[in-house]
């Protein structure tokens, strides 16, 4: 693949479109963005493209960075699983936020040694790293949640510093959850707390827009992403429906929001690729966001043209 813009330009009536998805030449899975002085920076999961393939196949994590959501540029892998010691396999959804100047990237893996997947943390001094594992162990393993019978449900990291600087770590399959971190990103900083919300799968994802936060995650199987509201980042959370459908040829998915530029942005990722997508072949797609006038969320139109400078 070059290593220069990747994303497919059409012209028409003098606007530019990003065609979805977004990387055709590369299978990339559960995208999350973060937004640093002027610049997007995507993190994705990396499916393998083999063929007849029966589950997930990943070990690193990508990154792609844009200054205007319709080009982009490759950055490789700046992750993988074998940079933690305590890892074994599986390089599931991540999450990378700023605090204070240093860039904490999130992963999920399954642990070599405890039972069931886990969540580590890396960390760098820029957003394309080097990154290198903060703890020499996981930061949340299995054994910590043991109030289910499945051994992946500690997946999916997301976290979100609110206005007062307190950070927080969201996670989960089939219970979502969340606790406090300490101010240096790499420790809890007291117990683990349940989150109600209805039909929950995984792929916990918040933000927040004026006074409220939004907490999305994917609902169901096949998954739809569904989200709720609340004036607290604790909750409670108020459920407020659908935000996408089923995205195409993926029973799976994954979202990330995020305000660029005065403009909003869902994130997500699809099977739906010509270049032979499916479920376990997955790509990144973007397409716009819009709020009502209530501070509810419009439902998501997935397109395949993309976004566009006109938006």
């Amino acid at each position: 693949m070059k290593k220069a813009l990747l994303s497919i330009c059409l012209v028409f009536n003098s606007a530019a479109f990003a065609a979805n998805p977004v990387f055709p030449e590369v299978f990339t899975a559960d995208p999350a963005a973060m937004v640093h002085q002027d610049t997007v920076y995507l993190y994705t999961g990396h499916d393998v493209a083999k063929d007849n393939k029966t589950f997930f196949e990943m070990h690193d994590w990508l990154v792609f960075s844009s200054k205007d959501m319709l080009n982009w540029t490759e950055h490789g892998s700046k992750l993988a699983v074998k940079d933690f010691s305590w890892a074994k396999g599986d390089a599931w959804a991540s999450h990378v936020i700023e605090k204070e100047g240093k860039f904490y990237w999130y992963v999920t893996a399954r642990h070599a040694k405890i039972n069931g997947f886990a969540i580590g943390v890396a960390v760098a001094d820029s957003p394309l790293g080097p990154f290198k594992d903060a703890r020499g162990t996981a930061l949340i393993t299995n054994d910590m949640t043991t109030d289910t019978d499945i051994d992946w449900d500690d997946i999916d990291p997301a976290v979100f510093i609110d206005d007062d600087q307190q950070a927080y770590i969201f996670w989960g399959n089939s219970k979502p959850r969340y606790a406090k971190l300490k101010p240096n990103m790499i420790e809890l900083d007291g117990p683990i707390h349940a989150i109600d919300v209805p039909n929950f799968t995984e792929a916990l994802w918040v933000h927040k827009k004026d006074k409220t936060y939004y907490l999305s995650y994917a609902s169901g199987f096949p998954e739809k992403i569904a989200y709720a509201t609340s004036d607290n980042v604790k909750g409670p959370w108020k459920y407020q429906g659908i935000l996408n459908e089923v995205a195409g040829n993926s029973p799976t998915n994954h979202q990330a929001i995020i305000e660029f530029k005065g403009k909003s942005y869902f994130i997500y990722h699809t099977g739906a690729s010509q270049n032979g997508g499916g479920e376990f072949r997955r790509t990144v797609a973007i397409d716009p966001l819009y709020y009502n006038e209530d501070g509810t969320i419009k439902r998501i139109q997935m397109t395949t043209e993309g976004i566009t400078s006109a938006q």
